[in-house]
C-alpha cells in the first residue's frame, strides 16, 4: 500500500485518459472494492492518476450521469445513489482502496511535458466543438504547475496539428469548427489522399496492411477509446499515405484532421460503438490494397471520405445540442 505523499501514476497506453479513469471507478464501486460513501474528490484523484483534473471531472461527470455516484455537498462526488443515506466516508485514496495492483504498465512514465501537451490537446479538441475560445498562457501554466515556455512550446506543437491559432502578440484561439471548416478540410483530404494513396500503395508491405486489417476488425460492434478510434484513422489516413515521400503534402494532410475531433468527441459524449460504416469502409480500402488494385483502393478511400463528410456534420450538429463540457478555467469563451 501507498503512503499519503506518493503518487500512484495511471498509463493512458492504448486508451483516453478519461476513460480509463472511468473505468477503473466504475469496476471499483460496482464490485463493492471501495466502501460505500466514498468521498470522491478531483484533487486527490489527480495526484493518485498523474493526471490535470480535466480527464478526472469528466471520469466522475460520466460516473454520475450513470448513477454511481452522486454530488456531495458541491466538493465533489459520493460513491453512492442520488438521495440514498450514507455516512461519507473520507479517506485517502491508495492504489488498494481502488483494487489496483503494482503491475509495471500501469505507470506512466511521460514526462511532464508530455502529459501537458496530452493535457492542452484534449482541452483544445474539445473545446473548439462546442465555440471560440481564447486560451491564457500564465493561467494555463499555472493550472499545470510548469513555466510559460513550457506551455508556449506544447502549443506551438497543438498549432501544427491545426488546433490552435496565434496572430503575432495576440492571445491562442481555439475553435470554432464550423460546418463550412469541415467542409473544406474534405474537399482537401478527398483530393490529395486519393492522390497519395495512388502514389503510394505499391510501396506498402503486405504484412503493414494486414496489420493495419487486424486492429480495424479487432473494434468492429464494440465502443472504441479515442485512442483506438486515432489509431484506425491514422493507419489508413496517414500511415498508408506516408511512403508518397512528400514532405509538404503529409503536413497539409496532418494539419486537416480535425474533423476527426468532432468524431471522437461524439463517440466519447454518446458512449455509443463505432459506425459500422467506418469499419466496412476502412476494410473496403485494405482488401484493394490486398489485391494490388491501386486506382480502386483511391477511388474506394475517396468514397470513404466523401461519406465521411457526410456523417461528420450530422455528428456535429447532435453535438451542437449538447451541454457544453466543463473546461479548464485558462479556456475563456468568446463566442
Amino acid at each position: 500500500m501507498v503512503n499519503d505523499s506518493e503518487k500512484v501514476n495511471i498509463a493512458v497506453r492504448g486508451a483516453a485518459r478519461y476513460e480509463k479513469i472511468r473505468q477503473i471507478l466504475h469496476d471499483a464501486i460496482t464490485s463493492q472494492q471501495v466502501p460505500h460513501g466514498l468521498v470522491l474528490l478531483e484533487g486527490p484523484l489527480a495526484t493518485l492518476f498523474g493526471t490535470s483534473r480535466v480527464p478526472v471531472r469528466q471520469a466522475l461527470s460520466l460516473l454520475h450521469e450513470q448513477g454511481l455516484i452522486t454530488r456531495f455537498e458541491g466538493r465533489g462526488f459520493i460513491a453512492a445513489r442520488q438521495n440514498e443515506a450514507v455516512n461519507p466516508q473520507r479517506i485517502t485514496l491508495t492504489r488498494s482502496v481502488l483494487g489496483l495492483d503494482q503491475q509495471s504498465e500501469l505507470v506512466d512514465t511521460r514526462s511532464t511535458g508530455e502529459k501537458v501537451l496530452q493535457s492542452l490537446q484534449e482541452a483544445l479538441a474539445t473545446c473548439m466543438v462546442f465555440g471560440h475560445y481564447q486560451l491564457n498562457e500564465a493561467s494555463a501554466a499555472g493550472f499545470y504547475n510548469v513555466s510559460r515556455n513550457s506551455i508556449r512550446e506544447s502549443l506551438m506543437r497543438l498549432r501544427d496539428k491545426g488546433l490552435v491559432e496565434k496572430e503575432p502578440y495576440a492571445q491562442w484561439l481555439a475553435g470554432p469548427l464550423t460546418a463550412r471548416e469541415i467542409s473544406d478540410h474534405y474537399e482537401i483530404r478527398a483530393s490529395l489522399e486519393s492522390a497519395a494513396l495512388r502514389k503510394a500503395a505499391p510501396q506498402l508491405s503486405q504484412q503493414q496492411i494486414l496489420q493495419n486489417l487486424a486492429r480495424l476488425n479487432k473494434l468492429e460492434g464494440k465502443r472504441v477509446t479515442s485512442a483506438e478510434l486515432e489509431q484506425i484513422e491514422d493507419d489508413l489516413h496517414l500511415f498508408c499515405l506516408a511512403p508518397v515521400g512528400n514532405r509538404t503534402m503529409m503536413q497539409i494532410l496532418r494539419q486537416s484532421q480535425s474533423p476527426l475531433i468532432v468524431t471522437l468527441i461524439f463517440y466519447e459524449r454518446l458512449a455509443i460503438p463505432i459506425d459500422d460504416a467506418i469499419i466496412s469502409e476502412h476494410r473496403r480500402v485494405y482488401e484493394l490494397l490486398l489485391q494490388e488494385k491501386w486506382e480502386s483502393a483511391a477511388q474506394a478511400l475517396r468514397e470513404h471520405l466523401e461519406r465521411s463528410h457526410i456523417r461528420t456534420l450530422q455528428k456535429l450538429k447532435v453535438l451542437s445540442i449538447l451541454p457544453v463540457p466543463e473546461l479548464p478555467p485558462y479556456l475563456v469563451r468568446l463566442s
